[in-house]
């Protein structure tokens, strides 16, 4: 380790130290939300969600639920409405967004109530035994459909479901593009998916009284913008909504933003119930209702010169909110929009901005937030160019990048571009490549008839957000009437104790990052000490600590801009400690160096004071400090970057404060067969500035690649044509694991930030946002044509490479089609030979009696009227547990000899309806040969699990219910279950299944 072989002399910053914080991560230590037990008396919530997309809630029955032993109370969307008001939204459109739904639910998974219980296993339970009556209506879970003429409208109130249209002119684009003598265009469609960090979203929640306020535990990672909105909601001034965030957080990738809503719904239930309330995620809910990226369709077309200068680009983007523009929404469509350009010194820019809400989940931040659909347009288009001009693709970026020379650079939309060397970046990335040696290879298998292709992507990487652009979605005269808005604002708080300890508190929330490691070395560096000699807070109180609206984890901001307090706050310091120190020593405060551990006067080293004896004369003798020293050592720091101004009335803006650069080239080799990606090579090159810990910067580049690859091949959140979510575990929502991550070959490109001290850019989202790019780039080229789509999964992607068109369609209805071209719907047939005649068969299975103990899971079935049943069933569906009320009416009878069952069910795990035709033949030895097919159609929860586990989930319960039957039928003896579940296996035909 560097420790080991270092000495406290040395330059700390950019030195590859291990992480503070690993020690307590493996070993168990580490304190995460589920671990917090703060106060006593705390009760445990489950949240009831909405099995529809859409639907007026009618009657609420809880009276069971509540006299369920164990329950504390039970809180619906009206008792919610009642204590808070709506969670406000730059968008002015006439949309109310509460946390919790009030009297229509707009998605699968939105809160609907909220159970209070002794343990969350009764809270669970509890939920089971509530009965809501749903008028279900029409749902749209697509841009296309919710934008159609004739599309049912989600929020009555707004008239229409797009919400936002803005129009954006730099330069002059109708010029160029008239005067273009090569114009390009590509329209395409991004897909909606997520982040899963390793732990879920936790909300502990305390209302008191005298006066009225909350206190909040949370994994809320920011940005704290949105807790004066949460304090408005709950209707509390600012001070009296205290957030606390733990020690640890188990990874965000932005998503834990989304926490606010459970912040504000659970803040509201502790004061309905007037107990402490503790709520924890679990994953089913995490994939069905936490947030997600927004998807997006849009038409990016270019201007060129002959010679291939880009002269000019439009841009048309309609992105979906989801059910709710919940803030910061809509930042992920403003995010990349200062810097719309790109790398790039095009000067002509149009830009229409169409925002859209459907019923699907929320939109929030996600890794990259809004870069990976802006570069998946502007890159895929530059690869589109090259090939039309018959150019190659990185020499065409590279005519066109902004020159070295030119920083900082202005971009047209009004971002500034603090530093720089494209050119130099790409010569390296094409070194690393060994690009020619690539192409060669290209050649050589496309002479054999395989399919090779090389991708390039390249993008700038906005860090340290100005607060204000997302005020973009408004008018210029809209904003001048508000309130003006600009900056971003870091703080920083370091203290020397009477010991000399010294301890850094930051505001920036990590969530894994390594912000307490790198806040060490620099504070080490300025006071002369060794990084395990500085502790570092990284948890945010919002009654303690220094924070701002600004405050927070999200945008790369720790070292754009958090680095540059750290070290002005550690400066202070160590000038309080030379003035201390000098004092002692006789000598002036200018004279004092900092090193190992000591303050020495410079040029004599048998003159100093240990750095703990200097920094305790503030505490120990504050009669006798000098006349210019305090008493202690507490200093702060507070930076906000002057050029992060408001927007100005032509809508520019400087939209973050320093812009790294990340160029990825990906190969990739077809399986034409089975419509297999192999990755051949990805290499990435990055410019960060200083690297402040090159460790971690590794660690984030290779983080930023595996979430880039998860969007490129495998990761949608898929919704059928109605609005019901269907990839609600990772066995539909695939991730991918080490197994499928590729080695990827790093490169580095050094140039110094001029806005901060120590020359450093924000890095962190870096190739989540370009790698999809690259892929699709390296596919088009290896495919031979653009009309590419996202995820390339092996069906998508087999299509392709044989010549099988692929339609473009939502992305929903694409979803189900491809179910359904695997077999994706509930149907199945089988048979079973039975060990009773006919007869026997046929009374068993119309006596009440007989059913209740056969159904699996069966609590009780009664019988309406001769040919109509009604039953309570318990199913677990991959750890999802739930009851169903079932009603079943058989229908064309023939007396021992076929019928037809029509049902449908209702409960916590969603809904369904179906049919099932079972026919009885005779056969020798006095047996019966029962033949059956069925089709079913489910939605809520249970839809959420997946098709694939849901068809095999059927299949077991058919094989579990004709067992059940044979044993009864038979109990002396008769085949046991791991054989009639073979026999189902072998026999049964089950369209939902593996």
């Amino acid at each position: 380790m560097l420790e080991a072989i270092g000495t406290v002399s040395q330059r700390w910053v950019g030195s590859p130290v291990a992480r503070k914080e690993d020690q307590a991560l493996l070993t168990g230590q580490a304190r995460f939300i589920d671990d917090l037990s703060p106060i006593p008396g705390i009760r445990f919530a489950a949240i009831l969600r909405s099995p529809h997309p859409h639907a007026r809630i009618g009657r609420i029955d809880f009276a069971r639920a509540r006299d369920l032993p164990g329950v504390r109370g039970i809180v619906t969307g009206k008792d919610v409405a009642d204590l808070i008001g709506p969670v406000p939204s730059v968008v002015k459109a006439p949309l109310a967004y509460y946390p919790v739904a009030i009297d229509r639910t707009r998605y699968v998974g939105e809160p609907v109530a909220v159970v209070v219980a002794d343990t969350r296993y009764i809270a669970e339970d509890a939920c089971d035994l509530i009965e809501v009556e749903y008028d279900v209506l029409p749902a749209v879970s697509d841009l296309r459909s919710a934008t159609a003429r004739d599309a049912p409208v989600i929020h009555e109130m707004a008239g229409s479901n797009v919400i936002s249209r803005r129009n954006f002119i730099y330069g002059n684009p109708d010029a160029a593009f008239a005067a273009a003598e090569r114009v390009f265009e590509f329209s395409y469609s991004y897909p909606r998916y997520a982040s899963t960090p390793m732990e879920t979203f936790g909300v502990i929640a305390h209302f008191e009284r005298a006066p009225d306020r909350y206190t909040v535990w949370s994994n809320f990672q920011g940005p704290f913008v949105v807790q004066p909105l949460m304090a408005g909601a709950l209707r509390v001034p600012g001070h009296r909504l205290r957030l606390i965030t733990p020690p640890s957080s188990g990874g965000s990738f932005g998503i834990k933003q989304a926490v606010l809503s459970y912040i504000v719904l659970l803040a509201a239930v502790s004061r309905k119930t007037g107990v402490p309330v503790k709520w924890v995620e679990d994953r089913a809910e995490h994939l069905t209702a936490s947030s997600a990226s927004s998807d997006r369709l849009g038409t990016v077309a270019a201007a060129f010169t002959k010679d291939g200068e880009l002269t000019g680009l439009r841009f048309k983007n309609t992105a979906n909110m989801g059910a709710h523009v919940r803030p910061p929404e809509p930042a992920s469509l403003y995010r990349m929009h200062a810097a719309s350009n790109g790398c790039y010194k095009v000067p002509n820019i149009s830009i229409d901005n169409e925002l859209v809400v459907t019923n699907c989940t929320p939109v929030g931040l996600n890794r990259g937030y809004g870069g990976p659909q802006f570069y998946f347009a502007l890159e895929r288009i530059m690869d589109i160019a090259a090939r039309g001009l018959g150019m190659d693709p990185a020499e065409l970026r590279r005519r066109n990048f902004i020159p070295a020379d030119v920083f900082p650079y202005r971009a047209p939309a009004g971002a500034v571009f603090d530093a720089g060397d494209y050119d130099a970046a790409l010569s390296e990335l094409l070194r690393i490549a060994d690009y020619d040696e690539l192409k060669r290879r290209r050649d050589e298998v496309r002479r054999t008839g395989g399919l090779f292709g090389i991708g390039l992507a390249a993008g700038v990487e906005p860090s340290g957000s100005n607060m204000a652009y997302v005020s973009l979605a408004q008018t210029a005269q809209d904003r001048r009437r508000a309130d003006r808005k600009s900056g971003a604002n870091a703080s920083a708080v370091v203290t020397v104790d009477p010991s000399g300890q010294v301890t850094v508190r930051l505001c920036s929330t990590p969530n894994g990052q390594g912000h307490a490691t790198v806040a060490a070395q620099i504070v080490a560096d300025a006071l002369g000490l060794h990084p395990n000699d500085i502790d570092v807070v990284t948890e945010i109180d919002t009654l303690t600590s220094a924070w701002s609206i600004a405050s927070g984890n999200y945008s790369n901001r720790f070292a754009a801009i958090v680095v540059d307090a750290v070290a002005k706050c550690a400066k202070q310091v160590a000038q309080k400690i030379k003035l201390l120190a000098a004092n002692a020593l006789e000598a002036a405060p200018e004279e004092i160096e900092l090193r190992e551990g000591y303050a020495r006067v410079r040029g004599q080293s048998n003159k100093g004071l240990p750095f703990r004896k200097a920094a305790a004369r503030a505490h120990w003798d504050p009669a006798g400090l000098p006349d210019n020293a305090t008493p202690g050592i507490h200093e702060a720091a507070i930076v906000s970057p002057p050029v992060l101004g408001s927007p100005d009335d032509e809508d520019r803006i400087a939209s973050a404060v320093t812009f790294g650069f990340v160029i990825d080239l990906a190969a990739v080799e077809i399986d034409r067969k089975t419509g297999e990606i192999r990755i051949d090579k990805y290499v990435s090159v990055h410019d960060v500035g200083t690297q402040l810990n090159p460790k971690i910067v590794e660690g984030q580049v290779h983080g930023g690649f595996a979430h880039g690859l998860g969007a490129a091949l495998f990761e949608e959140l898929a919704y059928d044509e109605r609005g019901n979510f269907l990839s609600g575990t990772f066995a539909d929502y695939l991730c991918p694991t080490a197994v499928e991550v590729p080695r990827v070959e790093i490169g580095h490109v050094e140039t110094a930030s001029p806005v901060n001290a120590l020359g450093a850019k924000g890095m962190g989202d870096g190739s989540s946002m370009l790698t999809p790019a690259a892929i699709t780039n390296a596919v088009a080229d290896a495919l031979g044509r653009d009309d590419i789509s996202l995820p390339l999964n092996l069906r998508r992607v087999w299509a392709f490479a044989n010549g099988h068109e692929v339609t473009p369609r939502p992305m929903a209805a694409q979803a189900r089609a491809e179910r359904t071209a695997v077999g994706g719907a509930l149907t199945g047939s089988g048979e079973v030979s039975l060990s009773a005649p006919v007869a026997e068969v046929w009374r068993r299975l119309l006596d009440p009696s007989e059913l209740a103990a056969i159904i699996p899971g069966c609590r009780g079935l009664t019988q309406d009227d001769p040919d109509r049943y009604s039953a309570q069933v318990v199913i677990g569906v991959a750890g999802i547990r739930g009851t169903y009320h079932v009603q079943i009416e058989m229908r064309d009878k023939k007396e021992k000899s076929s019928v037809r069952l029509v049902g449908k069910a209702f409960g916590a795990l969603g809904f369904g309806s179906g049919s099932g035709f079972v026919s009885l033949q005779p056969e020798a030895g006095g047996r019966t040969r029962l033949q059956y097919r069925y089709e079913a159609d489910v939605g809520g929860k249970v839809a959420a699990v997946g098709q694939r586990m849901l068809g095999s989930v059927t299949r077991y319960l058919i094989a579990q219910f004709f067992h059940s039957l044979e044993r009864r039928l038979r109990p002396a003896g008769g085949e046991g279950w791991r054989t009639w579940w073979s026999r189902l296996r072998r026999h049964g035909r089950n369209g939902g299944g593996p």
